[in-house]
C-alpha cells in the first residue's frame, strides 16, 4: 500500500519534499496536488520504470505521451527548441499557472517521452511543492491527471481513487486543488498557436495574451 502525507503545496515542508524526492530517485510514482487537478507522475529520466507504471496505473494507452511539470520558467529553454514568439508570450503571461505548451522537444528529452512528431508538452504549475520537488530531483516530472483514463480528474486528495493511492509509492494530499479544472493546452509549434484543450484559462485570455 502506498504511503500518504498531508502537505501544504504553497508552503511545502522540507520533510515531505525529501520523501517525495527519495521516492522518485528509486523509480517511484507520486500522486501530487497541482494548482489545477491532482496528478500522478515520476522523474522524467530515461529508462525509469515509474514511467511505465503510470500507464498501467491509469489504464492508459502507452502510445500516448505524458506532459512534463517543470521547476522554473528557464526550463522551457532547456527542454524545447525552435521556440516561437507565441510560446514565449504565453509562458510570460500564464506561467506559473494552468497552461500547458506543446513545443518541439530538445535533445534533453529522451525519445521515450516524446510524441511521434517530436514534441513535448510542458507546464510550470503554480505549486511551490511540485516545483521544489522537480528542482530537487534535478529533472522535470512526467505527469498526468491522477485518475483512471477516461474518468473525471481528481480535484482534491480525497477524490483520488483508492486503488491509485494504493498503487502509487507516495501520495501528497493538499486538500482541494485551487482551480479545480484541467490546464489549457496550446500547441505553439507552428506559425499560429492552436488551442487543443480549453481548461482553467479561457480561449479569450489566451487570445488576449497574443494580441
Amino acid at each position: 500500500m502506498g504511503r500518504l502525507l498531508i502537505v501544504d503545496q504553497m508552503h511545502p515542508d522540507r520533510t515531505a519534499v525529501d520523501q517525495a524526492v527519495a521516492a522518485l530517485a528509486s523509480g517511484g510514482v507520486l500522486v501530487m496536488p497541482t494548482d489545477s487537478v491532482y496528478g500522478i507522475g515520476c522523474a522524467a529520466q530515461p529508462g525509469n520504470p515509474g514511467h511505465e507504471r503510470i500507464f498501467a496505473i491509469k489504464r492508459r494507452d502507452r502510445a500516448q505521451t505524458l506532459p512534463w511539470l517543470i521547476a522554473d520558467a528557464g526550463d522551457l529553454m532547456r527542454y524545447a527548441v525552435d521556440l516561437t514568439p507565441a510560446s514565449l508570450a504565453l509562458a510570460t503571461a500564464f506561467w506559473p499557472g494552468a497552461l500547458t505548451l506543446v513545443v518541439r522537444a530538445s535533445e534533453e528529452v529522451a525519445p521515450e517521452y516524446r510524441s511521434a512528431d517530436g514534441t513535448i508538452a510542458l507546464r510550470l504549475p503554480n505549486s511551490n511543492l511540485v516545483r521544489e520537488i522537480a528542482r530537487r530531483a534535478g529533472c522535470a516530472l512526467a505527469a498526468t491527471s491522477a485518475n483512471t483514463h477516461g474518468e473525471s480528474a481528481a480535484i482534491s486528495g480525497e477524490a483520488v481513487e483508492p486503488r491509485i493511492v494504493e498503487a502509487a509509492d507516495l501520495t501528497l494530499d493538499a486538500g482541494p486543488a485551487p482551480l479545480a479544472a484541467v490546464s489549457t493546452i496550446v500547441d505553439v509549434t507552428g506559425v499560429e498557436p492552436i488551442i487543443l484543450r480549453e481548461g482553467a484559462i479561457s480561449r479569450e485570455h489566451v487570445r488576449g495574451a497574443l494580441a
